[in-house]
């Protein structure tokens, strides 16, 4: 069983600008400054990135991922990043035996790079490489349920120290990202996230893993959400935990307020 772990669902921003110094990621990088903080120095992380989806849930095999730019119409020096972590085989090799052992598919991926949804937040929070790195993408169905289930599955992981992220973005309506705010927006986008912090993580009757399976019920939620993709790594996070988050922040990330909570095991 996981023990000693924290689990973190993080809204990682937009593409690498949060590794070039852009002020409307400002408070997104010291807010993982500080989740890095709190984690101390984990054993391995585990990585679910909204940027890979696969027809059965898959796993980074390499013992030295290279990384994949899933980026497009950026400055040179965005294809130019470094991120010289190493791997973690057998620790893959355990999260698909975990997912197996419930009825899950799941496959060993060794070419697939990690993509930004993972590099980005890695390198702000451990800028020297020094520790192993898996990740894991949702499967192209995007259903809620089969992502909590995942969750639920690693729950089984013969592991201590673990540092698990859910990389995604809580308000993810790109066509409103990139335009100026207007009130529809960021009303709709103030709603979501008041919902998403009553069942997420205050203390009240409402069961996250219910809530969050049911999230199309959500004020604005398909608005906010037109896709979910950027969703579903949460829905990992709760199913991992099953209760309410013990850690949450919502900041300011392009215009939009954006949550990230957080469990210890």
């Amino acid at each position: 069983m996981l023990k000693d772990s924290h689990i973190f669902f993080i809204s990682h921003g937009g593409g690498p600008r949060p590794l070039f110094g852009d002020p409307s990621h400002s408070g997104m990088v010291a807010e993982l400054k500080r989740i890095a903080s709190l984690s101390g120095t984990p054993r391995a992380v585990i990585v679910v990135s909204a940027h890979w989806e696969a027809d059965v849930i898959s796993v980074t095999g390499s013992s030295e991922p290279s990384l994949y730019f899933d980026y497009y119409n950026f400055p040179q020096e965005a294809y130019e990043v470094e991120y010289p972590c190493v791997g973690n085989p057998s620790l893959a090799d355990e999260i698909v035996e975990a997912l197996a052992s419930d009825s899950i598919r799941a496959s060993i991926n060794s070419e697939r790079g990690l993509d930004h949804g993972v590099f980005v937040p890695m390198k702000i929070m451990y800028p020297d490489a020094n520790i192993p790195v898996v990740q894991l993408s949702l499967n192209t169905n995007l259903d809620p349920l089969l992502h909590l289930s995942v969750g639920k599955a690693l729950q089984c992981l013969n592991q201590a120290n673990v540092l698990i992220l859910g990389s995604g973005f809580s308000f993810h309506n790109i066509q409103k990202l990139l335009s100026p705010v207007a009130d529809e927006t960021s009303d709709a986008n103030n709603a979501f996230e008041d919902w998403l912090q009553a069942s997420v993580y205050e203390k009240n009757a409402l069961d996250p893993v219910d809530q969050i399976h049911n999230w199309r019920g959500a004020p604005f939620a398909e608005y906010c959400h037109p896709r979910e993709e950027h969703l579903l790594p949460l829905h990992v996070c709760v199913g991992l935990s099953g209760r309410k988050a013990s850690y949450y922040q919502r900041l300011d990330i392009m215009g939009v307020q954006s949550s990230f909570f957080g469990w210890k095991i």
